[in-house]
């Protein structure tokens, strides 16, 4: 018998909170699934499921319901494969199909588990999470006054959702601190905007892509379009694509940014056991940069979505990957809607680099690292370096003084000290653009 529900491919990271009980942004790729499975039911098995279920209900100290036994017995089935694959029941089921418009009600962070706690993968941009200054591999221990050690990643997730404006308080351990940090948090309806884009200075921009939702690839083409036109419609020198602490999303949209940047040629290949799962998806556009150089910002806090795109332009060439070893999820999970309105989300592929290179567990690794560092300007204690004009007596040029490129604007100076400061790894990719261009000027001559 062909089965008629309507799968979806998800590739992701954990639970944004609020959202969904998938694992990270929802990625759909709408398929129908003709195929039946030929594997036998292991009768044995299924007699002792049977009789555990009728020793429960005789025996245990309170009465459960049917439904609440084989819900549970649907989830153990599920939570024993792996990380992401989960039983959806109608609410997580309606969250998940929610999740990729940008909208919803929570903290702002996505999350999975990790030796019993829930760890923080990242926090999305400009949320309550991320203004209280949550950040990607913070390990949540309690919440309020419960205890997260033995929770569910489902569990958890339920008592950090809520109402907005109410008060949540998170007590974290993070790496290099002494002890734990406690964040008192007030819940948000939580609005996504996935891309944003500025100049950093004359003919380089920065976009950011917080997370791959229905509208990134479109977003994206449009905020190209806007830094061209105020770089006097001109192409621009080079490009930062800011991809980190973004937690996955649509693979479409992961292809479409991908497409943006590269002319033809390979973007990503998924594999499955079962061979109807395996898809190719190449390139079909045309370089919206002319060729223009690229820097891709990634972290630990990179995963999926953001994965493939990195990956894409790295194996092309196609950019310089900068910043640390992203977070190496690889698999493709499939939404499969079940009859009662709820919804198994099964891995049923890894997914592939363009060179054929699998990342499972294993993530990008950057061409050129960066340790997450803050700089700071250097106190001036008044003394400043002796050069040939303070020298008495010294030598006139002999040419006319001009101050034509002689003297720097202390503004731009100001805005790159800023810059600096609040977002070391974006000035160091900044740096290399101007540095690629410059060379690529010289070559010209």
């Amino acid at each position: 018998m062909k089965s008629m529900t309507r799968n979806s491919l998800i590739l992701g990271l954990g639970l944004v909170l609020g959202v969904m009980l998938t694992v990270g942004q929802g990625v759909f790729a709408e398929r129908q699934n003709t195929r039946h499975s030929s594997a036998t039911i292991p009768l044995e098995d299924i007699r002792s499921l049977s009789e555990v279920f009728g020793k429960i209900k005789q025996n245990y100290v309170e009465e459960v319901e049917d439904k609440e036994l084989l819900e549970n017995a649907i989830r153990g089935l599920l939570s024993g494969l792996d990380p992401h694959s989960a039983y959806l029941d109608k609410k997580a089921f309606t969250d998940l199909r929610e999740g990729t418009s940008g909208e919803f009600g929570g903290l702002g962070i996505v999350v999975g588990l990790e030796d019993g706690f829930v760890k923080v993968i990242s926090p999305i941009d400009d949320t309550p999470a991320a203004r209280a200054g949550v950040k990607s591999g913070d390990l949540v221990i309690r919440l309020d006054d419960k205890n997260v050690k033995g929770m569910s990643l489902e569990d958890a997730v339920k008592i950090m959702r809520g109402k907005p404006n109410t008060d949540i308080t998170l007590t974290i351990v993070r790496k290099g601190e002494a002890k734990p940090l406690k964040f008192k948090i007030t819940r948000d309806i939580i609005k996504v905007q996935s891309v944003r884009s500025r100049t950093l200075e004359k003919g380089f921009g920065y976009i950011r892509v917080s997370a791959f939702q229905e509208r990134t690839g479109a977003d994206l083409r449009k905020a190209l379009s806007k830094l061209k036109k105020d770089n006097n419609k001109r192409n621009l020198k080079g490009l930062v694509l800011d991809l980190r602490n973004n937690p996955g999303g649509l693979l479409t949209q992961a292809i479409e940014v991908s497409d943006a940047f590269l002319e033809n040629g390979v973007v990503v290949s998924i594999k499955g056991r079962d061979t109807a799962n395996n898809m190719t998806h190449s390139a079909k556009g045309m370089d919206l940069l002319n060729n223009a150089p690229i820097v891709v910002l990634i972290n630990g806090g990179s995963a999926s979505a953001s994965e493939i795109v990195a990956g894409a332009l790295q194996d092309h060439k196609r950019a310089i990957i900068m910043g640390s070893q992203s977070f190496g999820k690889a698999s493709v999970q499939t939404v499969v809607p079940l009859g009662n309105g709820s919804a198994l989300k099964l891995t049923t592929a890894r997914y592939y680099t363009p060179n054929g290179t699998s990342i499972q567990a294993k993530g990008i690794v950057p061409d050129i690292e960066l340790d997450d560092l803050k700089v700071s300007k250097r106190e001036d204690n008044g003394f400043k370096q002796t050069k040939e004009k303070d020298l008495s007596r010294h030598l006139d040029n002999g040419q006319e003084e001009s101050s034509n490129g002689k003297e720097k604007d202390s503004n731009d100076i100001d805005t790159k000290l800023e810059l600096a400061n609040e977002d070391y790894a974006l000035y160091e990719a900044l740096n290399l653009l101007k540095g690629i261009h410059l060379v690529n000027e010289i070559k010209n001559r």
